[in-house]
């Protein structure tokens, strides 16, 4: 007679099994493909408590065990200010998760909520900001994020329709405030509707929203913030056409930059007016070379 399993043996093997082509494969695709982890590295996994990253913890914990690339792992919680029941939920989730967590605790949500002006936009900022910060502290030169597919499509989405810019969320990028380190996001293929049915799979218990300045407002409840209406718009256009959200993810992989009418890198605008001339001298070279 077979031994019945611990509830985290139970759920990781669902991970191995059940979600292994949603949940794992992609995991393992985006690790590889846009070279997330190397040898030597010492990797900060931020846990906010949600879903996300909670999974992207269990994910890399397992990457870890069985990867022939040596790196090392730390799973960072930061407490901007929890209340005693959101607090507690983490900790027992990371204890049934068996995730060894590392707590430190900010003032981030009473610095936040002081303000009127872009409470959100600030406290994102602080969070990032004491991550990086704690994460150098222990010795670490990334910092793990538990933005998703999902994440990815809606980023995209919004800038266009709320910021005129087509803009991506990068699955890596280097901190500008913090030499040498690096932010990486191994959940960038895996699709939220796969992270909630693992979830619902394994009958687990996340937070949600923690912020204590959005989670006594009617509007979040009932899917009023910007992403929630993308969430929505998605949704919608699905119906028609299953692949829209793999069309769009896909499109900022191929940016046709000779057909923009302006673009920014490095910090510098440049104007169609400049792209323009600039294409014009490169032809002219390359019909020279031909003749």
């Amino acid at each position: 007679m077979s031994k019945a399993l611990e509830p985290c043996q139970s759920i990781e093997r669902s991970l191995q099994k059940k979600f292994r082509k949603t949940i794992w494969n992609p995991f393992i695709e985006a690790v590889k493909r846009y070279g997330l982890i190397a040898a030597g590295d010492k990797i900060a996994v931020c846990i906010s408590g949600g879903k996300d990253s909670m999974l992207m913890a269990k994910l890399m914990q397992m990457l870890q065990r069985h990867s022939e690339v040596p790196f090392d792992l730390v799973f960072l919680v930061m407490d901007p200010g929890y209340n005693e029941r959101n607090r507690r939920k983490i900790e027992s989730n990371a204890e049934l998760l068996q995730i060894p967590v590392t707590v430190f605790e900010t003032d981030i949500f009473a610095i936040a909520n002081s303000t009127d002006k872009s409470p959100c936009y600030l406290c994102a900022r602080m969070r990032r900001g004491h991550l990086y910060a704690k994460a150098r502290e222990l010795g670490c030169n990334k910092i793990a994020l538990g933005h998703h597919f999902s994440d990815v499509v809606e980023t995209t989405l919004m800038g266009m329709f709320y910021g005129s810019q087509l803009q991506a969320m990068p699955p890596k990028l280097h901190s500008t405030n913090f030499v040498g380190m690096e932010l990486i996001r191994p959940l960038y293929c895996v699709h939220e509707d796969d992270i909630l049915a693992w979830v619902r799979y394994n009958e687990l218990d996340f937070i949600r929203c923690a912020c204590r300045f959005t989670e006594n407002r009617e509007e979040y409840e009932n899917g009023g913030s910007k992403r929630q209406e993308m969430k929505q718009l998605l949704r919608s256009l699905k119906r028609d056409n299953p692949n829209i959200e793999r069309s769009i993810f896909n499109s900022i992989h191929a940016v046709c930059l000779d057909t923009m009418v302006g673009c920014k890198t490095s910090g510098r605008d440049y104007s169609f007016a400049e792209l323009y001339e600039a294409r014009g001298k490169t032809a002219a070279a390359d019909l020279s070379e031909e003749e």
